[in-house]
């Protein structure tokens, strides 16, 4: 706002005690007049840029910068059109020698001592090394489209290329909307089966005998409709691999008749009077716990015992909040590309309130939270009251107080960790990925104290 002030009530000429003031900061600064001609540059523009100021001075701003918004989004003459500034807008341009690079700019009006507009003034610097960060820590928290720093999840990724070289049948647990599908897909595009057919089935969402048919097939004339020969998703994912997602939910016997498929390696297409081998992964899935169910005698135990081959489970969204702002991020950039909008993040507010909420719904309902958002929020950070008001609710009930500041927040997972590693803060570090230093001054801060 200093800069803003300063700039202006700078004329267009700029004196030389003006200019030495420009060249002494840090971020790149130059001025337009009103027919997008370039009046100042200093001296950092010229570094990140590579242009001279003697050349730059008079040209054009979108031939200096070459930004990759200049022609259809230019945030100067939308800051001249509205006169709004716009602050820390992520673009890339291309300097002197052809190398293209993100940089972060802001604009804002340009006016006399009078009130009379002169033109616009932007100032930009260089984040190549921030984006690189961004990319390095998203590379280190991600797993083929999965992203996680919380440490059960991580030993997930650890163990992912071991069960995807196996054939053997893998069974995943996880409430509704824990990414059990992602899982599943991961294992088979790091397995060598990655170039054939991977084929996905709601059991829960079809009976017995369409299911039967959509997974084994049919004969001409096996039934009433049954015009010509139809291959069963056995079939169609020879060779590859088949998700069965919501396993808990067929009925007995078809759990009879998988268990026979599993075992012998073969399936009977409805009509048919041969058993067809196959060479097919399994994968499944459940939102319910099977041990529970065969306790219960709602599953059959010796096809449990078939499926349970390997287990994974995957914690729910709750109990992996860390992992709540990576999440946002991922999701606004998928938005933004998918629905050409330009949010830059989530304001400190916002995010303590996502921060409040326990997800019944998990990772899909955070996704429909963050996509409800860019229906009422179109560019800039997304703010409180672009969320919905029902996790407001939530949120003031788990914390009468009404204090859900992040740092709160932090504090209360920093706890958490270190009392499952019975305040050990080598273990408890090693758990976060962070190094024990950083935990310690992380204690310091929080004013955590560790007992003994």
């Amino acid at each position: 706002m200093k800069l803003k002030n300063t700039l202006n009530s700078l004329p267009l000429n700029l004196i030389d005690g003006q200019n030495i003031i420009l060249d002494s900061i840090a971020d790149g600064v130059f001025t337009v007049n009103k027919d997008w001609q370039i009046t100042s540059f200093n001296r950092a523009a010229e570094k990140i840029t590579g242009v001279p100021k003697e050349e730059a001075i008079g040209q054009l701003c979108k031939d200096v910068l070459k930004a990759d918004i200049c022609e259809k989004s230019c945030c100067l003459r939308a800051t001249m059109k509205t006169g709004e500034p716009i602050v820390n807008k992520k673009v890339q341009i291309i300097d002197a020698d052809g190398h293209r690079f993100p940089i972060s700019i802001s604009t804002a009006l340009l006016r006399d001592k009078k009130g009379l507009l002169l033109g616009a003034v932007e100032t930009f610097r260089d984040i190549s090394v921030e984006e690189d960060l961004r990319k390095a820590i998203k590379e280190k928290y991600s797993f083929s489209d999965i992203i996680s720093k919380n440490h059960q999840m991580l030993q997930l990724f650890d163990i992912l290329p071991d069960i995807a070289d196996s054939a053997s049948t893998v069974l995943i647990e996880g409430e509704s909307g824990t990414g059990k599908e992602l899982f599943a897909r991961a294992i088979h595009t790091l397995s060598a089966r990655k170039k054939q057919p991977f084929i996905a089935v709601n059991c829960g969402a079809l009976p017995d005998t369409l299911l039967e048919s959509e997974l084994f097939g049919y004969k001409a004339g096996a039934f009433t409709d049954a015009k010509k020969d139809k291959p069963g998703r056995f079939q169609l994912a020879e060779n590859g691999t088949l998700f069965l997602d919501e396993i808990a939910d067929i009925t007995p016997a078809m759990q009879v008749k998988l268990l026979r498929v599993i075992q012998e390696k073969t399936f009977e297409p409805l009509g048919a009077t041969q058993s067809v081998e196959h060479h097919v992964r399994i994968i499944v899935a459940t939102n319910k716990r099977l041990e529970e169910l065969v306790r219960q005698e709602r599953f059959r135990e010796d096809l449990f015992y078939r499926i349970n081959v390997f287990k994974i489970t995957l914690p729910p969204l709750r109990e992996r909040m860390e992992d709540i702002p990576l999440l946002c991020e991922h999701f606004i950039g998928r938005f933004n590309t998918m629905q050409k909008n330009d949010i830059s993040g989530i304001s400190d507010e916002a995010m303590a309130v996502l921060m409040g909420y326990t997800y019944p719904g998990n990772i899909r309902e955070l996704a429909n939270i963050i996509e409800r958002a860019f229906i009422l929020c179109k560019t800039g950070l997304i703010e409180k009251k672009h969320l919905p008001e029902s996790l407001f609710l939530v949120s003031a009930d788990i914390s009468p107080t009404n204090d859900i500041s992040l740092k709160n927040m932090e504090k209360t997972y920093l706890v958490k960790a270190l009392e499952q590693n019975s305040w050990d803060c080598l273990k408890t570090a090693k758990q976060l990925g962070i190094h024990k230093s950083t935990l310690y001054r992380k204690i310091k801060s929080l004013h955590i104290t560790l007992p003994g």
